[in-house]
């Protein structure tokens, strides 16, 4: 029978990589990627889906899997009004769980951030909150939800605040045990590891991985 996996947000830190390992190992047959253009790729696995994430329900009778990997995640820079931030960060993963519940998609996989809580204060922590309570209320089969810190890995585009935070913390990482251990800045590369492993494992239920326990996973 084959196997078919879902990436939305392909093109970004954590999505890129995991797209690379679903492409690599041989368990997914087809990874589709819903993108809003093309990427420069071309693989035999690989079918890209050009969507409006406005319009995700005119889309979902193709967005059919074994799994659902959301990597979904914008910056101010590139997002500098809340509403359209909201729309991103939690709007278009909440209606991928939907359709994930709809069509009987039997495991889905959330990126979220560390200090992910809806009663924060702060704007990105309580979206990140608010996201996460809103997928796990849609009830489906198995969920996880991934809480990395600083994300590190190469970017398309230079960030200079997040350049000169990864430089600190790798000074930083290593005195940061215990139960800072989850603050560690954590390589991109290691969450896409996590994500495709889990998304072989055939526990149901919820999982929520701090930064931490994700290294472990990977």
């Amino acid at each position: 029978m084959a196997s078919k996996a879902i990436v939305a947000g392909a093109s970004g830190l954590v999505g890129g990589e995991l797209l690379q390992i679903l492409l690599k190992e041989q368990y997914y047959d087809e990874v589709l990627i819903l993108v809003r253009k093309e990427l420069p790729l071309q693989n035999k696995k690989l079918v890209q889906l050009v969507v409006d994430f406005e319009k995700l329900d005119d889309f979902k009778c193709i967005i059919k899997g074994c799994a659902l990997f959301c990597c979904l995640g914008s910056t101010k820079s590139k997002t500098p009004s809340q509403r359209m931030y909201r729309k991103v960060d939690h709007d278009y993963p909440v209606k991928l769980a939907h359709i994930a519940k709809e069509n009987h998609i039997p495991n889905y996989q959330l990126v979220s951030a560390i200090g992910a809580d809806f009663r924060s204060l702060a704007f990105y922590n309580k979206l990140k909150g608010e996201t996460e309570n809103d997928i796990q209320a849609i009830d489906l089969p198995t969920l996880h939800i991934y809480r990395p810190s600083l994300l590190t890995g190469s970017r398309k585009e230079y960030r200079l605040i997040e350049k000169l935070a990864t430089m600190v913390m790798a000074i930083v990482n290593p005195i940061l045990m215990g139960a800072l251990k989850r603050y560690q800045s954590i390589p991109a590369a290691t969450v896409a590891k996590a994500m495709y492993k889990q998304s072989l494992n055939k526990e149901k239920g919820v999982f929520i991985h701090p930064s931490d326990h994700i290294k472990k996973l990977a």
